[in-house]
């Protein structure tokens, strides 16, 4: 089959293409529709070609690269401080998290312990963006299937955060706070007290989306059973983070091999898991982890409270080097697992430091995943995949 479609891929155009049978007669194949890479489903810059026979999708292509940065190369050219400011950008909406898994490979290479009071505060500010990045698509996705205004609570409750964590940072997205060896700073003054009552006031308004989302009987029809992804699909796509516990995969990192704070946090740390594996049960999943997430910076507060004053970071030369050898430090991001792996050749600059991103592996699952179902249904499974396409090209 010749696909006529423009080879730029289109703006969410469809191509059709014909062969020439025995007789003469043009005989009609199955149309290719390009979705992207600049298309209102897609997040930003994704193209999936698909190929229809008639609604339904019979194949399905993801195609990434369209902004792809080269952000493993540039690690190369950077050193330990300078390489945070590339790492934390790949997923936008988990920042600090992005930066946490660079920080700790460079400290397990140097043997590095980091102060007690810089580990809470680091779990705490993670949890912080997890509740962030899950809030921006307990939003979108319902405005994706049509619903708008649970786009609007979401950013309020998303405001409320973002303010505590800018506070604390100084950067609105790209928080840049981590530091090899522990933080940028200690807290400005009061200002455990301003998270509690953010926290407590998202978590009293949380509600608000089990009425209007999960309470709608529109997005239940769109959602369930619609999209289901199968443990064994789960595990042969590398697929994690909320997308694999959806489908009752129970693995989490912060549970499983805790790393910060997370070993003390057993009590209070719920992996939420469904067994359905369809878009609702997704969703149900972030919600659900929102919810949790709140919960442990709750803990982290108290524990912070209660902890003497002292360092939140260690002493560094002036130029870092990390000794020879090499190290893998991963952690369990809002989107899933994300690893870094480095490389050293005892040079202030990484030899090779290799980036697992969450949504790389999780989006090409939907090879498998989408043939067999309606157009209609595909704009439902893509935005339920809760991804960040800078996380899918890094």
């Amino acid at each position: 089959m010749e696909d006529s479609t423009a080879p730029d891929g289109g703006t969410g155009t469809a191509g059709t293409a014909t062969v020439v049978g025995v007789g003469g007669a043009a005989e009609a194949t199955d149309m290719v529709l390009n979705i992207g890479p600049q298309h209102p489903s897609t997040h930003g810059v994704l193209r999936l070609r698909l190929v229809l026979d008639g609604e339904r999708i019979s194949r399905a292509e993801p195609i990434v690269g369209y902004m792809h940065r080269g952000a493993e190369k540039l690690f190369e050219a950077r050193d330990y401080r300078q390489i945070i400011v590339l790492a934390n950008r790949h997923d936008w909406l988990s920042a600090f998290s992005n930066e946490l898994g660079v920080v700790m490979a460079v400290e397990r290479m140097l043997g590095m312990e980091v102060p007690e009071r810089a580990v809470w505060l680091r779990t705490l500010l993670a949890e912080l963006n997890r509740a962030l990045n899950h809030l921006m698509f307990l939003g979108s996705y319902p405005l994706e299937l049509g619903g708008i205004t649970p786009m609007f609570y979401a950013f309020t409750e998303r405001e409320d955060l973002q303010a505590v964590l800018e506070e604390v940072s100084g950067g609105r997205v790209h928080y840049m706070f981590n530091r090899v060896g522990g933080l940028k700073e200690d807290l400005p003054a009061g200002w455990p007290g301003r998270t509690r009552a953010a926290v407590a006031g998202v978590r009293e308004r949380l509600g608000r989306f089990d009425d209007l989302v999960l309470g709608n009987e529109i997005f239940r029809a769109r959602t369930r059973g619609v999209g289901v992804l199968s443990p064994e699909a789960v595990h042969a796509y590398g697929v994690s983070g909320p997308i694999a516990r959806a489908s009752g995969v129970d693995f989490d990192l912060r549970r499983d091999e805790p790393y910060l704070a997370y070993g003390e946090l057993a009590d209070t740390l719920r992996v939420v898991t469904r067994s359905e594996g369809d878009c609702l049960a997704r969703f149900e999943v972030l919600l659900e982890q929102t919810r949790n997430a709140l919960e442990l910076a709750d803990v982290c507060l108290d524990r912070l409270a209660d902890l003497p004053p002292g360092p939140v970071n260690q002493r560094l030369p002036k130029v870092l080097k990390a000794p020879e050898g090499e190290t893998y430090a991963w952690t369990e991001n809002p989107l899933g697992l994300n690893g870094y792996y480095l490389v050293s050749k005892g040079e202030k600059t990484p030899y090779r430091l290799k980036l697992r991103s969450a949504s790389f592996n999780n989006i090409q699952a939907l090879e498998h995943l989408l043939p067999g179902t309606l157009v209609a249904d595909m704009v439902a499974i893509l935005g339920s995949f809760f991804f960040v396409v800078g996380d899918i090209d890094k």
